[in-house]
């Protein structure tokens, strides 16, 4: 007997994202994978799957399902929404069981990415060890792209396991109020000392040219101290790429393999699932650090996430 979720609704921009493609960059494929890594952990482990499994990341807009087996748990983290099932309001940050016919309705996203995880995950192939969709190439994921109204996702397992339903506490804090952290460089040379002065004192406004490809900055006006171009060399995630008009570009999970414009800065590793909930209108700040404080930053974020992680609870 086969298992699927029927797609009601796919909203904005609905694919299917794991921890990423890695290790191709060289032949010019980008990682993709979740934009919220931190969001899409906590929603596998509330079902009991690994942390770095493929779930639904859905941007922006929520979406709606139909269950095609007998029965699934599934659970919800990322920006928060009005998420129901069969019509009755549920909870994020905990694991549900929906059964055959029934609806599951994410109405809304207050932030970027929100994901969905079913225990099991989804039985799709993956392709160079990943499911994560990146549609520029048309691979991973579901046929390569995001999903459609009548598509209908393989899964697993046809039925949820036996066992209680887990929730936990809260979230680990995404500390929203701070500034995002960036290590200056590598092309920190080729900028005026005032550009470097103005990325780290003046706030830049998400554009709404923003996507999973890059987030484009506004704001002042970053000043290149010569070329304002590059012979090409790799990108990074969370690389601040600054064209010649002086406005910076976070580059995202699907960015570009390679790019011919200076980087300024990098934003580091620990504060990424942060700038992946950045909506169009957000004000962000930045904050330089040295390599060993970014270090010592992502094993600080991943000790909060194991003590977080061992507080889940049985509901």
């Amino acid at each position: 007997m086969s298992a699927a979720l029927d797609v009601l609704e796919p909203g904005l921009f609905t694919t299917i994202q794991d921890r990423g493609r890695l290790g191709f960059m060289d032949i010019g494929v980008a990682p993709s994978g979740a934009l919220d890594g931190l969001s899409l952990r906590s929603a596998n482990v509330l079902v009991g799957n690994d942390p770095g499994d493929a779930a639904f990341e859905m941007c922006r807009l929520g979406a709606k399902f139909r269950v095609a087996a007998e029965s699934i748990r599934f659970a919800f983290a990322g920006a928060e929404g009005r998420l129901t099932l069969d019509g009755e309001p549920i909870e994020f940050w905990r694991s549900h069981v929906a059964r055959r016919g029934q609806v599951i309705h994410l109405a809304a996203i207050r932030g970027n990415v929100a994901y969905m995880a079913i225990q099991g995950g989804f039985a799709i192939e993956p392709v160079l060890g990943s499911l994560s969709t990146y549609t520029r190439s048309a691979i991973g994921g579901f046929h390569g792209r995001r999903l459609h109204a009548g598509d209908a996702v393989p899964l697993n397992q046809v039925e949820a396991r036996t066992g209680r339903n887990l929730a936990l506490p809260h979230p680990v804090p995404a500390e929203r109020g701070r500034p995002l952290r960036v290590v200056l460089g590598p092309h920190q040379e080729m900028f005026t000392d005032a550009a470097i002065r103005t990325l780290l004192t003046t706030p830049y406004t998400v554009t709404r040219d923003a996507d999973r490809i890059g987030v484009r900055l506004e704001g002042a006006p970053l000043e290149h101290a010569g070329a304002k171009e590059i012979v090409s060399d790799a990108n990074t995630t969370g690389c601040m790429q600054v064209p010649g008009n002086g406005q910076p570009i976070a580059l995202m999970a699907d960015r570009h393999s390679c790019g011919g414009y200076p980087k300024i800065a990098t934003i580091i590793t620990a504060d990424l699932h942060r700038l992946g909930q950045a909506l169009p209108g957000t004000t962000l700040r930045f904050e330089a650090v040295a390599v060993e404080q970014a270090e010592a930053a992502a094993f600080l974020l991943a000790e909060a996430e194991a003590a977080t992680f061992g507080r889940l609870r049985e509901v």
